[in-house]
């Protein structure tokens, strides 16, 4: 990994977009244009990791930054559609309580000493939460009707990612 924090890079501007597409999300409200966002949004983020790869361009501020993008851009679109009436409050939090409990387990990793060296890496149930929250996103829009599966769907996929997450981090700890 290029260990270096430079922040305009061609993942990490890919990485950036989603900020602007959250931005986008919440200013429009046609169901076609949003769904388009969120289609615009899992194509930033499976590309940004991509061309990381090839161009070898990763960096911790990549790292750092592709998580917070798709937390604000899934943050952003959930809120709207809790305050557009298409979610409730319940189906809000069980949306983003992985990225709660994530965003809870970096900051506590960063407090305790022997656990402040440990890499925060990508797990494959945290990609299969991802990728649940977006096909959800677009379910609230074109079947709501399928909306509460996927919701529970996310709730457990949610909790055995964090118990993955809090399971890697301990086994990677420094003694």
């Amino acid at each position: 990994m290029n260990r270096g924090n430079r922040l305009w890079n061609v993942p990490n501007v890919i990485s950036l977009s989603r900020v602007a597409l959250a931005v986008a999300f919440v200013l429009v409200s046609a169901t076609p244009m949003r769904i388009t966002l969120i289609c615009a949004a899992a194509l930033t983020d499976f590309l940004d990791g991509l061309v990381a790869r090839l161009a070898n361009q990763r960096s911790v501020v990549g790292a750092l930054l592709d998580p917070i993008a798709d937390r604000l851009f899934v943050l952003a679109a959930i809120s709207a559609y809790l305050f557009g009436g298409l979610l409730g409050t319940g189906q809000f939090f069980i949306f983003i309580s992985r990225d709660i409990a994530t965003a809870i387990g970096f900051i506590v990793a960063r407090i305790i000493p022997w656990l402040r060296p440990v890499t925060f890496r990508a797990r494959l149930l945290g990609k299969a939460v991802t990728v649940l929250q977006l096909v959800t996103l677009i379910t609230v829009l074109v079947k709501p009707n399928a909306t509460d599966g996927l919701i529970i769907a996310i709730g457990v996929v949610s909790a055995m990612s964090i118990f993955d997450y809090t399971l890697a981090l301990w086994r990677a700890r420094v003694r």
